[in-house]
């Protein structure tokens, strides 16, 4: 039965952090975005439950980010001994990006949940820490996407042209991390 087969396989999929990580890693970026994208449209229009929703989604995003660093680290020295010279350089610089700026995709996670727990006892706080969490949300999609972009170019040597930048690159170009 083929369905079944497949099935075995992702699960087997599921054992290689690389694997997991490329499963997670989109989550950070496009959650961000719609987090904010429901941040704005709730706080338009002073829609409450939609807000406390966009909030939890937003908590749920900054976890999932850990999640996709976490496991981005477990399968970095694999993805680093399949990878060719350039690519190898890509991925330094994907990690070295994420590892530098994930503490926004926190932060916009622990400001979401202090709004959530202002909301009962300090409305005002929580409506600006509402405001707050949707700015960080956009600005973490903004790293989100620039943090992709050198993922991207890791495997899909279509996208690249070129090394990255040398300023990009860890001083003495160390391969393993």
């Amino acid at each position: 039965m083929p369905a079944l087969a497949d099935l075995h396989l992702f699960v087997q999929h599921l054992s290689q952090p690389e694997y997991v990580h490329l499963l997670l890693n989109a989550w950070p970026v496009y959650g961000m975005a719609a987090g904010a994208f429901m941040l704005l449209w709730a706080l338009a229009l002073g829609q409450e439950q939609t807000l406390q929703i966009a909030l939890y989604w937003v908590v749920l995003m900054g976890l999932a980010s850990l999640l996709a660093v976490y496991y981005g680290q477990q399968g970095y020295d694999r993805v680093l001994a399949m990878s060719n010279r350039e690519a190898q350089q890509w991925l330094m610089v994907h990690m070295r990006r994420a590892e530098a700026w994930v503490w926004v995709f926190y932060a916009t996670g622990a400001v979401a949940a202090g709004a959530l727990v202002a909301r009962r006892w300090q409305p005002r706080l929580a409506h600006f820490l509402g405001i707050l969490t949707c700015a960080l949300a956009l600005w973490s999609s903004l790293l989100g996407g620039w943090i992709s972009q050198a993922g991207g170019q890791v495997r899909h040597g279509e996208f690249r042209e070129g090394p990255p930048a040398a300023a990009e690159l860890p001083l003495g170009n160390e391969q393993a991390h």
